[in-house]
């Protein structure tokens, strides 16, 4: 999986995040989480669209080249550094064979329920979320 590196700043209730190697590619969210998971979001958009005008995907940067670049700009403040999948939907299901504890089964089995959604949607929900996490 792709991943690009990102740079944090803000304070809670206004987190910004920005993809150098992507410009005009960013999201925002109260929380660090929900600012990555905004940016994961905006990067898959912000990808269809250069390709979709025939463009070719960036090769990301690694995190020191990223970070010296940052730290040669005076005009950068202080960030937090993390890295953003690159989560493509491509319109292919797969079927997959899961082994999940019976109280984590039951958990997302419930939480679908309420939601209105079956158990793999939600599963997928949940990947797209949890995945900008693991930077």
């Amino acid at each position: 999986m792709t991943r690009y590196v990102a740079l944090i700043d803000g304070q809670p209730g206004a987190f910004g995040v920005v993809i150098p190697d992507c410009p005009g590619c960013a999201g925002m969210g109260d929380t660090i989480e929900e600012a990555l998971d905004n940016a994961a979001e905006g990067l898959r958009d912000w990808m269809e669209a250069i390709e979709a005008q025939g463009g070719a995907a960036p090769v990301p940067r690694s995190m020191d080249e990223v970070r010296a670049e940052a730290d040669a700009d005076p005009d950068t403040g202080e960030v937090i550094y993390a890295t953003v999948p690159l989560i493509r939907d491509l319109g292919r299901p797969v079927k997959a064979n899961l082994s999940l504890d019976s109280g984590v089964l039951a958990a997302i089995d419930a939480t679908a329920r309420r939601l209105g959604v079956t158990r793999s949607a939600m599963v997928e929900l949940l990947a797209k979320r949890g995945l900008p996490a693991f930077g």
